[in-house]
C-alpha cells in the first residue's frame, strides 16, 4: 500500500482558516471583499498638477458592483495625513447605522490606521456612490460608484443593455481641499469653480480659446445600434449641472434605487449628490464623434462658460472627431419653472418591481397618517460667534468629539440634546448639537424651505423618502393640496430651488442615528445638517445590529480604544482575489491528498 502524504498540522489549520475567511457559507448571501488603500496621488485634470485622493491609485475610485442582498466587506487603509471616513450614499444600512461612515455614528479612521466596513445591501437595487465626508475631502476625490444589480429572479422593466457605463460629473477647483476649507473657515466664498470633471478628467478641447491643449478627457466607446445604460452621478461641490449627449435621447429608467416612469429627455438637470440611470441607444449615423456635456446651471453663462465638462461619445465606425459648438443648454436663465417642472416629471414606476417581486407602487404612502412634521429652513450663511456658519432652523451643527450613536450606547450625557425645533427658531442663530427625536415606525413629513439664493440638495442617510411636492414661495399647510399622492419618486437626495420648498415623506422603520444634510459641501461643512434619532422603545436585538467588534472609540470614549500596530499597505482587490484563489486550490489539494489510498 502506498504511503500517505503527510501534511504539517499548521498548514492544515492555516488552509482551513483561510478557506473560511475567503469562501462564505453557502447558506448565507454572497460576500464581496475589497481592500482599499486611500492615499494622495498627483494628477492634473485641468492641466495643473494637484493633489487628489485616490483609492488603490485610482481616481475616481473603483466601482462596487454587487447584487441585491450581497454582503460587502471593505478594508480601508487611511494613507492620508488626516482622519478619514467613507460614507455609502444611498445605501440604507438596514439596522446598521454603525457602518454609515459619518461623524455622528463613527469615530474617524486615524492616519495610518485601517478599519473594515461590513454591511449588506438589503432589499436594494440601483445606482449610488461613496465618498469621504470629513474635512471637505470630497473636493479632492475619494469617490466611486456603487452598482446594485437585481437578482435573476426579479424582472427588470427594460431589456438588458449592451453595456453599463458610469459617469462621475462635478465642479472642480484647482486649489487643494485644505485651502478650500481654510477659505470657508475665514468666512470667504469659494468663488467660481475652475471647471467640471467627467470621470476625473478635464474637458475635450472643443474650443481652443477656452480649453488649453494637453488636457486628458474621457472618451466612451460604443457600437452602432447598441443600447447602453449610463449611470450619472453629480459628485461635485455645489454646482447643479445640466447633462446631455449630443443628438441622442436619454431614456430615464432609474434614480437612486427606484425605477422611474420611462421618459425621454434631451437634457436633464442633475443636482449635487444626485444619481440617475439612462438608456441611450446609438442610433446616429456616426458621421463624427458626439459631445457628452455637463454645464453649470442657474449661472451667468457668459462668466461660467469655462465651467463646462465635455467628454466624447465615440462610435466604433465614427468617421471623424467631434467639432463645432456644444449642444445648447436649456435657455431659461430667467425662467424659474423649467427645471422645477422637469423635476416634477420624474415619477415612480408603480407597476415595476425593484428588489422584491411586489411592485413599487404597493407601498401606498398617501394613505399613511403623518405622525411628525418638521419644516427645515435654511438661509444664506450668518455670522455666529465671529464665524461664518450655515444653519437649519437657526441652528448650525457642530460635530462632537464623541459620535452621537456611541454616546447613546454608553449613556454619555451632554453630547447632544433632543430638542431640535419643528419650525425655524425666532431670534439669533446659534451653534448646537440638537437632534430630531424620530418616532420608531412613525411617518415623518419634512419640508425643506430654501431661503438662500442658490439651489440646495438635501440627503437623508438610512432611508429612501418620497418626494411629494415642490413649489416656489413659502410652504403652508395649504401646500399639501399640491402634493403628488400617487407616484412621487422614492430617492435619497432631492433638490430645493432658491426661494422654494420641497416636501418629502419618510417611514421611520430603520433604527439608528441618521444624518440629514446639505449635499452642497460648503453648506454642509459650515453646519447645515441634523441627525434623526430613531429608537425602538421595546428592548430587542431584532431592530438594530450590535456595535461591531472592531468599533473605533474617540472623544469621551477614547479609553476603550486600543492602539494599532504599524501596518503594511493594503492589498489590492485583484491581489486579494488571487490570494483567495490560491488558498482555495490549496484547500482542494488538501482534501484530495486526505483521501488518497
Amino acid at each position: 500500500m502506498a504511503e500517505r502524504w503527510r501534511i504539517p498540522a499548521a498548514l492544515v489549520a492555516a488552509v482551513v482558516w483561510a478557506s473560511m475567511v475567503a469562501v462564505p457559507c453557502s447558506a448565507e448571501d454572497p460576500y464581496a471583499y475589497f481592500d482599499w488603500d486611500v492615499s494622495y496621488v498627483t494628477a492634473a485634470p485641468l492641466g495643473v498638477k494637484q493633489q487628489v485622493i485616490a483609492i488603490n491609485g485610482q481616481f475616481p475610485g473603483p466601482i462596487v458592483n454587487v447584487t441585491t442582498n450581497w454582503n460587502i466587506v471593505v478594508n480601508v487603509l487611511n494613507d492620508l495625513d488626516e482622519d478619514l471616513l467613507l460614507t455609502w450614499d444611498g445605501i440604507q444600512q438596514r439596522k446598521n447605522s454603525w457602518q454609515d461612515g459619518v461623524s455622528g455614528t463613527n469615530c474617524p479612521i486615524p492616519s495610518g490606521w485601517n478599519w473594515t466596513y461590513q454591511f449588506q445591501v438589503k432589499d436594494q437595487i440601483g445606482s449610488f456612490f461613496y465618498f469621504p465626508p470629513l474635512n471637505f475631502q470630497r473636493a479632492a476625490g475619494g469617490f466611486g460608484g456603487i452598482t446594485i444589480n437585481n437578482r435573476d429572479v426579479i424582472a427588470v422593466p427594460f431589456g438588458k443593455p449592451d453595456g453599463d457605463i458610469t459617469l462621475f460629473i462635478g465642479d472642480w477647483y484647482i486649489r487643494n481641499h485644505t485651502d478650500l476649507r481654510k477659505a470657508l473657515n475665514e468666512g470667504k466664498d469659494l468663488g467660481m469653480p475652475d471647471g467640471v470633471l467627467m470621470n476625473g478628467k478635464g474637458p475635450y478641447r472643443y474650443n481652443k480659446t477656452l480649453v488649453p491643449a494637453g488636457i486628458d478627457y474621457e472618451s466612451i466607446n460604443v457600437h452602432p445600434g447598441k443600447t447602453y445604460r449610463f449611470r450619472v452621478h453629480n459628485v461635485g461641490i455645489s454646482t447643479s449641472l445640466n447633462f446631455r449627449i449630443q443628438n441622442h435621447n436619454m431614456l430615464l429608467v432609474e434614480t437612486e434605487g427606484s425605477y422611474t416612469v420611462q421618459q425621454n429627455y434631451t437634457n436633464l438637470d442633475i443636482h449635487v449628490g444626485q444619481s440617475y440611470s439612462f438608456l441611450v441607444t446609438m442610433d446616429q449615423n456616426a458621421s463624427s464623434d458626439y459631445y457628452i456635456v455637463a454645464s453649470a446651471r442657474f449661472v451667468n453663462e457668459s462668466r461660467w462658460v469655462r465651467v463646462t465638462g465635455v467628454a466624447i461619445l465615440h462610435y466604433s465606425n465614427s468617421k471623424g472627431k467631434a467639432s463645432g459648438p456644444l449642444p445648447d443648454p436649456p435657455q431659461d436663465f430667467y425662467d424659474k419653472t423649467y427645471s422645477m417642472n422637469q423635476a416634477r416629471s420624474i415619477r415612480w414606476n408603480l407597476s415595476s418591481g425593484a428588489a422584491r417581486t411586489n411592485p413599487q407602487g404597493s407601498f401606498r404612502y398617501a394613505s399613511i397618517n403623518v405622525t411628525q412634521l418638521y419644516v427645515l429652513k435654511n438661509t444664506p450663511p450668518v455670522v455666529i460667534n465671529g464665524k461664518s456658519r450655515s444653519t437649519i432652523n437657526g441652528i448650525s451643527y457642530s460635530p462632537p468629539a464623541t459620535p452621537l450613536r456611541l454616546a447613546d450606547l454608553y449613556n454619555i450625557e451632554g453630547v447632544y440634546t433632543l430638542d431640535f425645533p419643528t419650525r425655524p427658531l425666532k431670534g439669533a442663530s446659534k451653534i448646537g448639537r440638537s437632534v430630531i427625536n424620530g418616532t420608531f415606525r412613525g411617518f415623518m413629513e419634512i419640508v425643506f424651505q430654501n431661503n438662500d439664493t442658490k439651489v440646495q440638495s438635501y440627503h437623508m442617510d438610512g432611508y429612501s423618502f418620497f418626494v411629494v411636492g415642490m413649489d416656489y414661495g413659502e410652504w403652508t399647510e395649504d401646500s399639501r393640496g399640491t402634493y403628488n399622492k400617487g407616484d412621487g419618486v422614492a430617492r435619497c437626495t432631492t433638490q430645493v430651488f432658491p426661494g422654494a420648498w420641497t416636501a418629502i415623506l419618510v417611514s421611520l422603520d430603520n433604527v439608528g442615528f441618521w444624518n440629514v444634510r446639505a449635499q452642497n459641501l460648503d453648506s454642509w461643512y459650515l453646519g447645515q445638517e441634523v441627525y434623526v434619532r430613531v429608537v425602538n422603545p421595546e428592548m430587542t436585538n431584532k431592530t438594530e445590529l450590535p456595535v461591531p467588534d472592531n468599533a473605533l472609540y474617540c472623544g469621551r470614549l477614547q479609553k476603550y480604544q486600543n492602539e494599532q500596530t504599524p501596518h503594511h499597505k493594503a492589498t489590492s482587490s485583484s491581489s486579494t482575489t488571487y490570494i483567495r484563489g490560491i488558498l482555495l486550490i490549496l484547500m482542494l489539494l488538501l482534501v484530495s491528498v486526505a483521501v488518497l489510498p
